[in-house]
C-alpha cells in the first residue's frame, strides 16, 4: 500500500495552528509529520496550506489521537474490526499503537524507536539477512535498514497494523529509495509462514510477539524449533518478552522462553526486556 504524505494532526498541533491564526500570523513553523521534519504552513482565515495543498481548520480533536486527511475531513488513525486499533502519539515523536487500549510498544522512559534501536543492536544486523517475525509498526525493520542490513523480511499478521504503517512517517516504506529494495514486507502469520523459510537461510532473527495470553503459539517449543531451523549456526535472536508481573500471572515468562530456546538449540540469556540467544 502507498504511504500517506499529507499532514498528521494531534490536539496540541491543531491548537498551535489555530493560536497562530488568531494571533494574526500569516504562517506557522512546526512539524506536521510527528517530528520527522519541520516546515511552514501558510495561514488564512478559513483554510491553511501545507506542501501546496489546502485544508480546513479541524474541529476540536481528542487527546491521545492522531488525525490524517482522508480527502474530506481530518479522521482519527484508527480502525475497528473486532478490535480497536489506533496510532497513539507520544512525547518522543515516534508513535506507539494500541489494540483495545493495550499499548503495544514501551514509551514511558524513551522513544519506542530508540527502544527498538537498542534491541536491534544486539543482533548486529549490518550486512546480514534478517527475519523480522512480527513486524508491527516496523521500527525493528527501520533500525535494521539504518544499521546497514543486507536484506530484511518482515511479516505482519494484522492487516489493520499494516494500514497504520502506511500512515506513520516513522514506519519504513519498502518502496522508498531509502530502503534500497532491502525491505520485504509480507502480510502473513509467522506461525504458518515460518515452515516455508529454508533451513539456515537467515543470519539473525527479531521476534516481538504479542503477549503470551494473546499469541501463545509464538512462545511454543514447536515454534522455537522452527526458529532454530531457519537460523544459521552462530546466528543471533532477540526475543522480546516484556516483564509480566509474576505475582499476578504466576509465571516467569522470560525464564520459560530462555529454557525453551535452550531446548531448541540456542544458548540463551536474559537481555534488556527479553531474551538474547545464539544458535549453537
Amino acid at each position: 500500500m502507498p504511504h500517506y504524505s499529507g499532514p498528521l494532526l494531534t490536539r496540541p498541533i491543531a491548537g498551535a495552528l489555530l493560536a497562530a491564526r488568531d494571533a494574526g500570523a500569516g504562517e506557522w513553523l512546526g512539524s506536521l509529520d510527528l517530528d520527522r521534519s519541520n516546515g511552514n504552513a501558510k495561514l488564512d482565515n478559513d483554510i491553511w496550506q501545507w506542501r501546496d495543498q489546502r485544508y480546513p481548520y479541524p474541529h476540536p480533536l481528542k487527546d491521545r489521537t492522531i488525525y490524517y486527511w482522508d480527502g474530506d475531513a481530518f479522521a482519527p488513525v484508527s480502525r475497528y474490526a473486532g478490535s480497536l486499533i489506533k496510532l497513539v502519539p507520544t512525547e518522543w515523536g515516534a508513535p506507539t499503537f494500541e489494540i483495545d487500549g493495550i499499548k503495544m510498544l514501551p514509551t514511558s522512559k524513551e522513544s519506542p524507536f530508540e527502544d527498538a534501536r537498542r534491541k536491534v543492536a544486539l543482533i548486529e544486523p549490518r550486512g546480514k539477512v534478517v527475519l523480522d517475525t512480527c513486524g508491527g509498526l516496523g521500527y525493528f525493520a527501520a533500525c535494521c535498514l539504518e544499521a546497514g542490513v543486507a536484506h530484511i523480511q518482515s511479516l505482519e499478521k494484522n492487516a489493520d497494523v499494516l494500514w497504520l504503517r502506511t500512515l506513520n512517517p516513522w514506519s519504513p516504506d519498502p518502496d522508498a529509495l531509502a530502503s534500497g529494495g532491502r525491505l520485504q514486507l509480507n502480510h502473513a502469520d509467522v506461525s504458518q509462514a515460518i515452515t516455508q523459510v529454508a533451513d539456515a537461510s537467515v543470519d539473525a532473527l527479531l521476534h516481538d510477539p504479542p503477549r503470551f495470553g494473546i499469541a501463545g503459539e509464538l512462545y511454543s517449543q514447536a515454534f522455537y524449533d522452527q526458529l532454530a531451523r531457519v537460523l544459521r549456526r552462530g546466528g543471533r535472536l532477540f526475543h522480546y518478552t516484556g516483564s509480566p508481573n509474576k505475582l499476578t500471572s504466576g509465571r516467569d515468562v522470560p525464564r520459560e522462553v530462555e529454557k525453551r530456546l535452550e531446548k531448541a538449540g540456542f544458548k540463551a540469556q536474559l537481555a534488556l526486556d527479553g531474551v538474547l540467544a545464539t544458535r549453537r
